[in-house]
């Protein structure tokens, strides 16, 4: 499917060249997401299951999950963001940050998770608005 449509192979490779995102992911989130690229970076993050929803009360200030949107993507983008946070460039760099700054492993893959939506909505974004 993806090679009978230029647009979708341009936007294929343009997926494959952040680290972390191999083809089967890549695949995955075009065939589950198309709305990627047409979307807000928070409504991006929403649709996939990775924006942070708080548990507050009152004067009580529980902590943020991640829930809701669509649970598949959200397990692919889990992987993503394991094999991000160990290859060399941007998102590796915040990873360590995050850690440094006192952040458990698992929030900061969450953040990373994030990130990947919202650079991968951005650059589909571009991509669209240059092909038009």
């Amino acid at each position: 499917m993806i090679d009978r449509s230029p647009q979708l192979r341009a936007a294929f490779r343009h997926m494959q060249s952040l680290p972390g995102v191999g083809a089967v992911i890549a695949a995955t989130l075009l065939a589950h997401m198309p709305e990627l690229g047409t979307l807000q970076r928070r409504q991006a993050a929403s649709l996939a299951g990775v924006a942070p929803h708080a548990n507050d009360s009152g004067q009580f200030k529980g902590h943020r999950t991640m829930r809701g949107g669509r649970s598949q993507l959200r397990r692919l983008l889990f992987l993503a963001a394991m094999a991000a946070s160990r290859a060399n460039g941007p998102l590796q760099e915040m990873y360590q940050r995050l850690i440094q700054n006192g952040k458990k492993r698992i929030v900061a893959i969450g953040a990373l998770m994030r990130k990947i939506v919202v650079i991968l909505n951005a650059r589909l974004r571009d991509l669209n608005a240059q092909q038009s």
